[in-house]
């Protein structure tokens, strides 16, 4: 016997609509949660806060849930060892670490790897490299080559005689040794060159940028030429050389980051001569992204991602490739 029509099309509808709504239902739920960690230095450098903003960002989009930790300055290693061990306990599947020191975290690190967790570092390398699965980060000894070739073609400009000030990071951060090794690379002198006058470390705290810079200054008044690991050192050894009155026409400032207030109240005016541009929301995205993918079964992150520099100025250099500071404006990151 023949089923009526009428019967076979709400039969064949039916079926159609729970095909749809079983369709449907599969989109929405989208690609499966995952928990990925992410540990930062400390919180008054705004370079830290705009990689904890972006890597939340990115979590609420791609249905990742976040935990995040921070130190209380740029060498706390007690802070993220302990929050290493925090993570793994709630169930990370990966880490994203920008560790405080390139060799004291090791043991930590090994300890999650050993539990099963993906781990990335993010701005400062482990020594070895191999200790971790994958490192996302600027170039930082590039970083530092562009402003030490922008301070030696700045200096021959100016005809001067240089007296070198580097305001370093701190001893075991490789970061701040790339940039380091990387501006004297640039500006194409050794170590012991005697164009450096003064050495000191800052932590990349700008309270302690000014306090050295203050002690350099009573001890060589004569520097004309200032390296800073970053730019809260920057506006520290800003401020001391404003309050000694030296004649900042006369002296090159360089730095490292591309901080919102270094490039408009300082890169801007002139008062920071250059600075090397870095892309902290690069890391916190890629590195979000690689994390929950790989957990998902996709491929592993591996070795070394760059995630770009540009030098940044309002006085280019003759021979010295840069952006202008409107790029930097509209590029730059933090309030």
């Amino acid at each position: 016997m023949n089923t009526p029509i009428s019967s076979r099309w709400r039969r064949s509808r039916a079926i159609l609509l729970v095909g749809l709504v079983i369709f449907l239902s599969a989109c929405s739920d989208g690609p499966p949660n995952v928990t990925v960690g992410l540990i930062t230095k400390q919180e008054v450098n705004p370079y830290w806060v705009t990689m904890r903003d972006v890597a939340e960002d990115t979590a609420e989009d791609d249905n990742v849930t976040l935990l995040t930790a921070t130190g209380t300055s740029d060498v706390d290693i007690e802070s993220q060892s302990a929050a290493l061990v925090d993570m793994v306990a709630k169930g990370a599947e990966g880490i994203l670490i920008a560790p405080t020191s390139s060799t004291a975290l090791l043991p930590a690190i090994a300890t999650a790897k050993e539990a099963g967790v993906l781990v990335i570092a993010i701005d400062t390398p482990v020594d070895p490299v191999e200790a971790v699965d994958a490192y996302f980060a600027t170039d930082n000894q590039a970083a530092g080559r562009l402003i030490g070739q922008y301070a030696k073609a700045k200096a021959q400009q100016l005809d001067l005689d240089p007296k070198i000030a580097l305001l370093d990071l701190a001893p075991g951060i490789s970061s701040g040794e790339a940039r380091h090794r990387g501006f004297l690379d640039g500006f194409g002198i050794a170590e012991d060159d005697a164009a450096i006058v003064a050495m000191a470390d800052t932590q990349g705290d700008r309270g302690l940028g000014e306090a050295r810079m203050a002690e350099i200054l009573a001890e060589h008044p004569d520097v004309n030429i200032v390296y800073t690991v970053n730019e809260p050192a920057a506006l520290g050894a800003l401020a001391a050389l404003k309050a000694a009155e030296r004649d900042l026409g006369q002296i090159i400032l360089v730095s490292i980051d591309g901080g919102c207030r270094a490039i408009k109240e300082a890169v801007r005016p002139g008062d920071i001569d250059a600075t090397a541009m870095q892309f902290p929301q690069n890391m916190a995205r890629e590195g979000v992204r690689a994390l929950a993918r790989a957990i998902r079964g996709g491929e592993k992150p591996v070795g070394y991602f760059d995630t770009g520099v540009e030098l940044v100025t309002g006085d280019p250099a003759p021979g010295v490739e840069s952006r202008d500071v409107a790029f930097g404006v509209r590029n730059c990151w933090g309030d």
